[in-house]
């Protein structure tokens, strides 16, 4: 049999109390997920943006600019400088999608009504360009 454990654990001895190091809750943590999520659409929204400039594009990114910040504490978040390139739309498309996805779901997690509902309006506006993408080009 094994013989019972008669000194501290290293882990306990090396991190001293618990207040050696902060620690988040779990509300914050997803506030974090979140703020990332919903910063990596932006991202891709402002690309979108230079490839194919469009009011619900402009909106979609002041909104999503808006959640990160409150998210973040007020802090605004970073922009893509709206440089024009070759990226292929349908791409940058379904890359939002994936993305609004992964904030739709941290957003439910959290009970996050606002970014929950502005994930799933993104999801539903890139499946209908991804849709119409494919129909142009009779890929599908």
């Amino acid at each position: 049999m094994y013989e019972p454990i008669r000194t501290k654990s290293v882990h306990s001895t090396m991190a001293g109390t618990t207040s050696d190091f902060p620690h988040r809750s779990r509300e914050e943590e997803l506030d974090i997920q979140l703020a990332g999520h919903l910063a990596a659409l932006l991202a891709v929204t402002d690309e979108l943006r230079a490839q194919a400039p469009s009011t619900d594009l402009d909106e979609a990114a002041e909104r999503l600019a808006g959640q990160v910040a409150r998210l973040r504490g007020g802090r605004t978040p970073a922009r893509a400088a709206a440089a024009g390139g070759d990226a292929r739309l349908a791409a940058l498309h379904h890359r939002a999608h994936a993305l609004a996805g992964r904030a739709l779901v941290v957003a439910a997690s959290r009970a996050d009504t606002a970014a929950a509902i502005l994930a799933a309006e993104r999801m539903d506006a890139h499946a209908a360009a991804q849709t119409e993408s494919q129909e142009l080009t009779g890929v599908g």
